[in-house]
């Protein structure tokens, strides 16, 4: 990924997406003309085409915090504009790969009663817990290139079963994963990555090209899981300390529910401790 055409790329996408009167302008139609950015910003309209168009790749942190206050961004979207406008680099980067503490792989394995899992670069999976493997997918039985959180989402049809809200969940993937490509646009494997799903998936080549960014931090999903049904879950992503690019997800459900239920029927069908003859029948409770 070529680091000036990424800025660029990305600020006409912002442009386009911000409505005028949402900027202060008073057109209704949709879309910023470079003019506007470039008057609302402080910049000249010279200066901002050269950054469209990749002639300019460094804009100081005040143009940076200029133009985000311009399109409206968050802290997501702030913070990859400022990575898109760093110093292009030079060669391909084969990005060292990733393991989880022996530490976090039992604090995650002690987690009985919730899914747990562990994201890194790409949003390759590093480990789950059984439930997580229950509730989700198996991700440590499947060839290493087939661990990867985006690529399960977009071509396993089994994940577009699970997700009651699956073009809300497949974007948000997308909108994380361009926030990696962000801080490491020369990374052999997300290139490759990349390049697989934009040919296999026409959703996922629709919502890269849109350049929008999404940070997980927490939320509600609404999952049909064919073994117990319905279940709604609260997620929080933690950011390990100490392990770059590394986030820990755990789920939950509010307790009393028919999803709480649910999750405690999978969890007794997915201990490896249990055997198999003892374990419960798991009907399906509807919420």
């Amino acid at each position: 990924m070529d680091g000036r055409s990424a800025l660029g790329e990305f600020l006409r996408a912002c442009r386009a997406n911000t409505a005028p009167a949402d900027a202060g302008q008073g057109r209704r139609v949709r879309g910023l003309r470079r003019e506007e950015v470039a008057q609302l910003a402080g910049v000249s309209v010279d200066y901002y085409t050269r950054l469209e168009q990749g002639r300019h790749t460094t804009p100081s942190e005040t143009v940076i915090d200029a133009l985000g206050r311009v399109f409206g961004l968050d802290a997501a979207g702030h913070a990859h504009l400022a990575d898109l406008a760093r110093p292009a680099r030079r060669r391909a980067e084969r990005v060292p790969s990733q393991k989880v503490r022996p530490a976090m792989q039992q604090l995650i394995a002690s987690m009985t009663e919730h899914p747990a899992f562990i994201i890194g670069r790409r949003t390759d999976v590093l480990a789950a817990n059984p439930l997580a493997r229950a509730l989700l997918a198996d991700w440590p039985s499947r060839p290493p290139r087939e661990r990867n959180y985006t690529r399960w989402v977009f071509l396993d049809p089994a994940a577009r079963d699970l997700f009651a809200d699956w073009r809300t969940v497949a974007a948000e993937v997308v909108g994380t994963l361009r926030l990696y490509a962000g801080r490491h646009p020369d990374d052999v494997r997300l290139n490759e990555l990349v390049g697989e799903l934009t040919i296999k998936s026409a959703e996922f080549r629709t919502w890269w090209n849109g350049h929008r960014v999404h940070e997980r931090t927490h939320g509600t999903k609404r999952l049909l899981h064919p073994a117990v049904g319905p279940i709604t879950i609260r997620y929080e992503a933690l950011s390990l300390p100490g392990d770059d690019d590394q986030t820990l997800f755990v789920y939950n459900t509010d307790p009393g529910s028919p999803s709480h239920d649910n999750m405690r029927l999978l969890a007794l069908w997915a201990d490896p401790r249990a055997p198999r003859d003892a374990r419960p029948a798991v009907p399906r409770t509807r919420e």
